[in-house]
């Protein structure tokens, strides 16, 4: 049988199962509206840890030790890790996987990296290149300030559009046997940009890659919104919620009643003064696991379309006065 399905995506013939999954998030992410679906809540943000970057490590590897003690696996039965981060050379996964001595492929997507690692996880199990496969992604507020933004310690006042780095990590076993859920399709997100350059403004930025890959998804698959229980984006926030709304309803797409965005749930924006929502690598992973994969294992959802979002800026891109591109990937989860 064809997977290859129109220009974009793909149709396991045979679907990819998740085994386990995990997620470990920040004191903040404990306090939020799904801190009670959470493996573990870290109240350190150091994670007993000298800096950000290690703290952010920490929680990758440890969101990968859960996930393997609830899928009763060893580390050692894993072929290979497809992990991802914010941080300059992926230095949170590679220093987190690290200590737990899988084969590993650092996988950059920005925000959507959790996307881009089950994508290509679901390939490598597919493919018949791996029997068992671990995906994680990690952010840090602490550290993601550090890198894109102005340091803590300067204090800067954050606009209503800006959001808030989620502090915490995901992480995804997959294999070919064992999984009340599976990934039975993805499409591949194109590099979308429409000349945004405001760093506190992601939801604008990423709404055009969120709308141009939910379109190409339901073409390909020859689906209709309703078709998916929930399409649900990674981190656009209420702002980038209403601009891809508007986007898909101009290509003839309504998705109101059945769009949730990860940005949106993880944080109560009021209660919590996290302004437009939620964002960063593990604002996507935290919600899969806790949120959608339950409702998903549980039989209230049937299939949903999970389409993280990434704003693929860099310090140097910035200062450069580029503006800033942004990617999605579409992945199509089902019971079994």
């Amino acid at each position: 049988m064809e997977q290859m399905m129109g220009k974009q995506s793909v149709r396991f013939q045979n679907p990819v199962k998740i085994a386990s999954h995990a997620c470990v998030g920040g004191k903040k992410e404990g306090e939020g509206p799904l801190g009670k679906r959470l493996d573990l809540v870290v109240e350190d943000p150091m994670f007993g840890q000298d800096n950000w970057e290690e703290s952010e490590s920490s929680f990758l590897k440890t969101a990968g030790e859960i996930a393997l003690r609830k899928g009763k696996r060893k580390k050692q039965e894993v072929r290979m890790a497809f992990c991802g981060d914010l941080l300059g050379q992926l230095i949170a996964s590679s220093f987190g996987v690290e200590k737990l001595g899988i084969p590993f492929y650092g996988v950059y997507g920005a925000c959507s990296s959790i996307g881009a690692a089950l994508s290509a996880g679901a390939m490598a199990v597919a493919g018949g290149f791996a029997n068992l496969v671990l995906c994680a992604a990690s952010s840090h507020f602490a550290s993601a300030e550090k890198e894109f933004r102005f340091p803590l310690g300067y204090g800067s006042q954050r606009p209503f559009s800006a959001t808030w780095t989620v502090t915490g990590a995901g992480a995804f076993l997959l294999n070919g046997e064992k999984g009340k859920v599976a990934v039975t399709g993805i499409t591949t997100g194109k590099i979308k940009d429409f000349g945004v350059q405001d760093p506190f403004n992601m939801g604008a930025c990423m709404a055009p890659a969120a709308a141009d890959t939910i379109y190409q998804n339901l073409k390909d698959f020859g689906r209709k919104p309703e078709e998916y229980d929930r399409i649900i984006t990674g981190d656009l926030g209420v702002i980038g919620q209403k601009i891809l709304i508007k986007l898909l309803k101009e290509n003839g797409i309504d998705a109101v009643k059945n769009h949730m965005d990860c940005g949106i749930e993880i944080f109560d924006g009021p209660e919590q003064d996290t302004h437009a929502g939620g964002s960063g690598c593990a604002c996507s992973a935290l919600v899969l696991s806790s949120l959608i994969l339950p409702k998903l294992e549980s039989g209230e959802w049937k299939r949903v379309l999970f389409v993280p979002t990434g704003a693929l800026l860099s310090q140097v891109s910035a200062n450069e006065g580029r503006t800033i591109p942004a990617i999605a990937h579409g992945v199509v989860l089902e019971t079994v």
